[in-house]
């Protein structure tokens, strides 16, 4: 370990700040544009990667949070949200495009909150239709006089459509027999071709090519058909009848035959509800199901498709037969609203199953065993209106003691393998409604949370109906999910309760299988009890040496909703502390804070049904400092030296929470290596809010390293704060400085290729560059002459041919001031040097590039300086067009570029003045083009 020779100093000002958020992005957009002044475009293709990053600044440090929007429709956040300062999405899909918001805070002010929206563009392959109009449907289909070929694509941008017949592009003026036009209220982007009084030459292969213009490098697509005069749509017919009733375990076989249709339709078999059925199987128009099931009841659908007109369907629903749930209803005297059986009184027995086709059950009475004997006080009804559909009732006029007995109620599927269904029921003196009650001492239920419960009510009455259970709170279902449960016991089993179950529930006797009345109902309490939910959870507790200090844990709620007993530990040894009786809270008072009591206090609280816990950690060290991020231009370096300084700042948090912080550790760590320089800080003042800062020199370009900050008081070392430090170029963004991009870094200092020219810059040194390059052309080194340092340059070797150009965009420069100065070294270098050209494009409701500064030809193995004024009226950024020449000796290099406001220097040319490199020479310097109207004077100052 060694030390560092460094330095303190600190600013005496508040340096918290609120969130600012800037949205720059990455990954593969197409392009990036301004609608207007204030919205911001991310085109991207569907499939590819969506990269977008919010650059934050502020202290403390914000926190970033990434939310969309589905659209304009919608201006609501979702709850779905990515907590990181980069967005990736791979294989972006189109429903992913909207607005994305990045919300940035720190709580120190309101949270800042910037947008972008995200337009994914897509092309979906076109379909293409044949129609004619109604009016015209007689004989053969293309016998008629006017055909239309309807061609409709999804896409994003709007598509453009291009009709062909052949080879030969077609539009209105070359063809009076044609007319192309865009129908309304269609789906998706629609193009229709009409071919009007149907001519020889109509019958062609017809072409409908769909094109977005390349955008984002998406190619056209097309579809073509074969227009004879033998077209003609798809036609079916069905082998069995709309309507199918089977017995299930047969095996069945549907036809769906063609009956026509050119070209050769193609045959679709479907369900619904819900998938085919596993048991099945398609071949050609036949479909098959063995060992049918009642669950494979339901439509299937034949569909045949060419394109050629509509779509021809058939339809089959299929039934299955199949009898479940028989019940009965026993309806005493509607007339005389009487809810007991009275001799002398009317008496209506109902019977009913749920049945697959319901209207085939035929249903039975018997009395006694015996066929029931029909008469003017014994009648059958079918679909009563008061009761279910297809319900059998027997009807008994003016009840008499011989009617008492047993009637049982047959249902049976004629001539079908089905069982037959029955039930019975009693009539007597004995046959009595219900009455319902809950059994003693179980009106209120108390479980522990876990457990299992039983709700009980008694039934009395003969026949005793099934118990219908559900909640008093009619939006709360049951803990089955259902909103009812059905009991024949009158009991209601729940297993493994939890508080949401605690309510109050409701038992009711059913209307079937019983007497159809009004139902009696009853109410049983449910409480389930759990232990205490306390808070904190967790508490970091800092106090100053000698000072006190309260800890408080507080039972928010539970079941008991009461403190029965808590204990409190220290460091794991049990503490004496009295229990205040009905309280809702514990609390412990530690009179010194010191060496000693510093540790882990827990608090025990228990309501006699469980236990919970507060924790606190209470202790007299420092917090950690907090770093700022915000520092302007961190990174000191001078490139011929090979090192750089960093200037490190930070702020101390609540430092008048402990002791006074007496000095700082430092340690300092290359990454990649063991050794830590360390070295302490001393402090003579802190406050809450104050900025240090500490300059780290002698730091390796382009290194990175891990600092490690730890304060110190009296009482020892506090919480330790790690940043990692990066050698990074000064990213000029969005408000130009004096700094220089060097490209050292591969963010290129906010630098983007761009996506709509022919080929890339490159960014390389003399330890990356290819050893087979070409010779005689290109810089050896970049302008520091290290081997080390980057430098951006374009290829001119194969695959790039004359004319070929690469666009380098800086980021987007707000405007500070009016002039400006543009430096940087160039590196034209080989005997076929085509040209560099540097423009500026400002950015207003449209980007306008202009032309500032131009240079061709061979300058010379040596780097070359030059200063382009400009005076941009808005918004603007600057971009490097390395042009290729006529072969492949043509290599063109940039470094150091700097943005500077004000004039350039007013330096004449000094034909000495240039970096030569070893074994050049230097051939005739040429004066460079002043081009463009934001230009008002250019030097070239070579050195």
């Amino acid at each position: 370990a060694g030390v560092l020779l460094t330095s303190l100093f600190t600013s005496f000002f508040l340096s918290a700040a609120p969130a600012q958020a800037q949205i720059i992005h990455a990954g593969q957009a197409c392009v990036v544009k301004e609608d207007n002044i204030s919205e911001r475009v991310y085109t991207i293709r569907e499939g590819d990667t969506l990269v977008l990053q919010c650059l934050v600044t502020g202290h403390p440090r914000p926190q970033v949070r990434w939310t969309k929007t589905a659209g304009s429709a919608s201006d609501k956040f979702q709850e779905t949200s990515v907590l990181n300062e980069t967005l990736r999405i791979e294989k972006i899909q189109r429903l992913q495009g909207g607005r994305y918001y990045c919300k940035a805070e720190n709580g120190v002010g309101v949270p800042a909150i910037k947008s972008i929206r995200v337009d994914v563009q897509y092309l979906d392959e076109p379909v293409l239709t044949i129609h004619q109009t109604i009016s015209d449907v007689r004989g053969s289909f293309y016998q008629e006089k006017t055909v239309f070929l309807r061609c409709t694509v999804n896409s994003n941008p709007p598509a453009r459509f291009i009709w062909k017949r052949g080879a030969e592009t077609l539009s209105h003026s070359q063809d009076n027999g044609v007319d192309i036009y865009e129908p309304l209220y269609t789906q998706g982007e629609t193009k229709v071709l009409k071919l009007k009084n149907l001519r020889p030459q109509d019958y062609a292969s017809y072409t409908c090519q769909v094109s977005v213009r390349n955008v984002c490098s998406i190619p056209d697509k097309s579809i073509t058909f074969q227009l004879t005069n033998t077209t003609a749509p798809p036609a079916l017919k069905l082998s069995v009848n709309e309507t199918l009733v089977v017995n299930p375990g047969d095996n069945i076989t549907m036809q769906c035959s063609l009956t026509g249709g050119d070209p050769q339709p193609e045959v679709v078999w479907s369900h619904s509800p819900g998938p085919m059925p596993p048991n099945s199987l398609v071949q050609g128009g036949n479909l098959t199901i063995w060992r049918i099931r009642v669950e494979d009841s339901g439509y299937y659908n034949c569909t045949a498709i060419n394109n050629v007109g509509n779509p021809a369907k058939k339809m089959v629903n299929l039934l299955v037969r199949s009898m479940k749930n028989a019940t009965f209803q026993i309806t005493p005297d509607v007339i005389k609203e009487s809810e007991t059986i009275q001799l002398g009184q009317d008496l209506k027995l109902s019977c009913h199953v749920d049945a697959v086709p319901q209207e085939k059950v035929l249903y039975s009475w018997y009395k006694n065993g015996k066929p029931a004997r029909f008469s003017d006080r014994l009648l059958i009804t079918r679909n009563d209106p008061e009761l279910p559909p297809v319900t059998c009732s027997l009807e008994i006029i003016d009840l008499r003691f011989s009617d008492y007995g047993t009637y049982m109620c047959v249902a049976t599927f004629q001539g079908a393998p089905i069982p037959d269904l029955s039930v019975e029921v009693n009539i007597s003196s004995e046959t009595v409604p219900p009455t319902i009650s809950v059994p003693k001492g179980q009106s209120t239920i108390t479980v522990r949370e876990g457990s299992r419960a039983e709700l009980q009510c008694e039934v009395r009455g003969k026949p005793k109906p099934p118990i219908i259970w559900s909640r008093v709170d009619k939006e709360t279902s049951m803990p089955s999910g259902t909103m009812t449960v059905e009991t024949y016991d009158g009991k209601l089993r729940l297993e493994s309760v939890s508080r949401e179950m605690s309510g109050t529930y409701k038992c009711q006797t059913a209307r079937y299988n019983g007497f159809n009345i009004r139902p009696r109902e009853a109410m049983v309490q449910l409480n389930v009890q759990f232990p205490p939910v306390v808070e904190p959870a967790f508490q970091d507790v800092r106090q100053g040496m000698g000072r006190s200090v309260t800890l408080h844990c507080t039972m928010l709620k539970g079941s008991p909703m009461k403190v029965a007993t808590s204990v409190w530990r220290f460091n794991g040894s049990l503490l004496a502390q009295p229990l205040a009786e009905q309280q809702d809270y514990s609390e412990l008072k530690v009179d010194s804070v010191s060496r000693e009591t510093s540790g882990s206090y827990e608090c025990s609280i228990s309501n006699d049904v469980g236990v919970s816990t507060c924790l606190f950690q209470v202790s007299a060290k420092a917090y950690s400092p907090e770093f700022y991020y915000d520092t302007p231009n961190p990174t000191l370096s001078q490139k011929q030296s090979k090192n750089y300084s960093y200037v490190l700042q930070w702020t101390q948090k609540e430092p008048d929470a402990v002791d006074p912080i007496l000095k700082y550790r430092l340690e300092v760590r290359q990454l990649a290596q063991r050794n830590t320089i360390q070295t302490f800080i001393p402090v003579q003042k802190m406050e809450k809010g104050l900025l240090l800062e500490h300059v780290l020199p002698n730091l390796k370009v382009p290194q990175s390293y891990e600092v490690r900050l730890t304060p110190i008081t009296s009482f020892g070392a506090g919480d330790m704060a790690t940043r990692i430090i990066r050698y990074m170029e000064p990213i000029n963004y969005p408000n130009p400085t004096d700094n220089t991009c060097r490209f050292e870094d591969e963010k290129i200092c906010g630098f983007m290729q761009d996506k709509m020219d022919n080929f890339d810059w490159t960014r390389q040194n003399a330890l990356t560059q290819n050893p087979k390059r070409t010779v005689n052309t290109g810089p050896p080194t970049d302008i520091s002459g290290t081997p080390e340092g980057y430098y951006m340059f374009i290829e001119a070797s194969r695959p790039r041919v004359t004319g070929d150009k690469a666009r380098l965009i800086s980021p987007l420069y707000n405007i500070t001031a009016k002039y400006y100065c543009v430096s940087f070294y160039y590196h034209m270098y080989g005997k076929h040097i085509g040209s560099l050209n540097l423009l500026v494009r400002v950015r207003n409701k449209r980007a306008i590039d202009t032309q500032v500064w131009s240079l061709s030809g061979n300058r010379g193995n040596m780097w070359q300086q030059a200063h382009v004024p400009i005076n941009p009226p808005g918004p603007f950024q600057i971009i490097f067009e390395g042009v290729r020449g006529t072969s492949y000796e043509g290599d063109i290099a940039i470094d150091d570029v700097t943005l500077k406001k004000g004039d350039c220097p007013r330096k004449p040319i000094g034909p000495n003045k240039a970096v030569a490199l070893p074994g050049s020479s230097v051939p005739a310097l040429h004066s460079p083009c002043l081009c463009g109207p934001l230009t008002f004077f250019l030097y070239v100052l070579l050195r």
